[in-house]
């Protein structure tokens, strides 16, 4: 993230951008686009202001889906809110999405070390975005003992803060893996047999 850094003045920037750049079709308002990439409200405000100005995004108006607690019940409604979309008439669009896809902000070593934090990981796969196969099943499998569903949870809204893309994951315990894997489980071979890359593979396979 370094290099785009200091090319886009900030990574808060850099994670806005891609925010917007690889979910055209998608709206958020400040609050999401703070939660998305994982940056203050402030900053959010500040950094849409600016792309707005540049002609990156457009303010859109669309209906957001709200949860509230109260007394151990969530209630879901729906309200309008203003928020922004990627303005598809602005020039550099591929142009910014050709060079932000060629960049990859993860080496091996450092998605080990992150997704290792949530438990024994005994099989770590990664696919999809993060080998630009759009046809994979899961972009990451994570197999693993005694694994902490929230950590790792929190783990990967911090790695799709930083692609800017949501990230489709499988994770399994060993024993249960194993199993699946003995009957020739469709989803399991659906990962295996296709472009995938094992990063921590103690399971020998």
């Amino acid at each position: 993230m370094d290099i785009l850094e200091k090319i886009f003045g900030s990574v808060a920037k850099v994670k806005i951008i891609k925010l917007f750049l690889f979910n055209p079709n998608s709206a958020f308002d400040t609050t999401q686009t703070a939660e998305r990439a994982k940056v203050s409200r402030p900053v959010a405000r500040r950094e849409i202001v600016n792309l707005e100005k540049a002609g990156f995004i457009k303010p859109r108006s669309y209906t957001k889906e709200v949860r509230k607690q109260k007394n151990r019940t969530i209630k879901v409604f729906h309200k309008r809110v203003n928020g922004w979309v990627l303005d598809p008439k602005f020039p550099y669009i591929e142009a910014i999405k050709s060079f932000l896809g060629s960049v990859n902000p993860f080496k091996h070593k450092d998605i080990t070390s992150r997704i290792s934090r949530a438990g024994k990981v005994n099989l770590l796969i990664i696919s999809g975005i993060f080998i630009k196969d759009a046809d994979s099943r899961v972009d990451l499998l994570v197999v693993g003992d005694g694994l902490k569903q929230g950590k790792l949870d929190n783990i990967i809204k911090t790695i799709e803060s930083e692609i800017g893309r949501e990230i489709r994951y499988a994770v399994f315990e060993t024993s249960e893996f194993n199993y699946r894997y003995s009957i020739f489980d469709k989803f399991l071979r659906d990962i295996l047999e296709y472009p995938h890359e094992k990063i921590i593979n103690k399971l020998n396979l």
